[in-house]
């Protein structure tokens, strides 16, 4: 059993590779970052093979397929990527193009060509990491929201052409919330709400993968968040987004009654849905227990 992982150097990737290698996959472990590498994965009881490579450069993707296309990697987990915060008329247009080149066309190579190799041997499993910034627009992160958006969007239609197909072949999309990982220091901004773990989210994402999961979703308020969403117009989660990511990033700006309002909603709807979930999860011992 091999399994292939990009940003593999720091966060989820690292933690992700060393829950694999206790179930004895080997590992296939790439990043840009060659230090880190060398530092990492140097006593597990596996095989490990360590590529120093930088997955925005759209002829490294292809190269690393053609090294690796007799390996007979049964996982490829997608996780390479990055962020960046500020008004979009300000930020950098060689990060973003850089983030679009990573965070974009890196998954979309990777996932097609190994998704080619899967189809012919009918066996593989794929795990794109996105987040829940795939689910709407963000104001002050519009690049790295909408790089989000286009794996998500990307995955599912994969995931559903494979199961018309009735294909062995599963691709799964994990879409976290805020992780304690490097990601702030490059994306030049701070987490508002409570981190998640890099290893408990790690952990959880390849569990459910294994378990064929479509859309992999860690901690009880996320999973809450992505649901609420789906019942707020564009107009209300482009304000609410406005005001968490503005708040990250210190921008003083003028709350207006609305948000205000739409804060205490959302806040209030979250306590039902813990009410709720609290009695589901009591009926479901009732239930078990007969």
């Amino acid at each position: 059993m091999k399994a292939l992982i990009t940003g593999a150097s720091s966060g989820m990737g690292r933690d992700m590779a060393n829950y694999l290698a206790s179930f004895g996959y080997d590992l296939i472990v790439v990043s840009r970052d060659k230090k880190k590498l060398d530092e990492l994965f140097n006593d597990l009881n596996v095989d490990v093979k360590k590529i120093e490579m930088d997955l925005s450069i759209t002829d490294n993707c292809i190269k690393l397929h053609k090294m690796l296309k007799n390996e007979n990697i049964d996982i490829l987990i997608n996780n390479a990527g990055f962020g960046d915060a500020g008004n979009f008329s300000e930020t950098s247009l060689d990060k973003e193009l850089n983030m679009i080149d990573l965070n974009i066309k890196a998954y979309h190579i990777l996932t097609k060509l190994f998704l080619q190799d899967f189809i012919k041997r009918d066996y593989g499993r794929i795990l794109n990491v996105a987040s829940m910034a795939g689910f709407m627009p963000g104001p002050y992160m519009a690049t790295y929201y909408a790089t989000k958006n286009y794996i998500v969007s990307l995955s599912l239609a994969i995931y559903e052409e494979l199961k018309r197909d009735k294909s062995n072949v599963k691709i799964s999309i994990f879409c976290p919330g805020p992780v304690n990982t490097n990601f702030n220091n490059v994306a030049n901004g701070e987490f508002s709400i409570k981190e998640a773990s890099p290893k408990y989210v790690a952990e959880y994402a390849i569990n459910k993968m294994f378990k064929k999961k479509k859309i992999i979703v860690p901690t009880l308020r996320i999973k809450l968040g992505i649901f609420l969403l789906r019942l707020i117009p564009y107009r209300l989660q482009l304000i609410y987004c406005y005001h968490i990511q503005g708040k990250k990033l210190g921008v003083n700006k003028k709350w207006f009654y609305h948000l205000t309002v739409l804060t205490n909603i959302i806040k209030w709807i979250k306590m039902l849905m813990d009410i709720v979930w609290q009695i589901f999860k009591l009926l479901f011992v009732i239930i078990y227990k007969r």
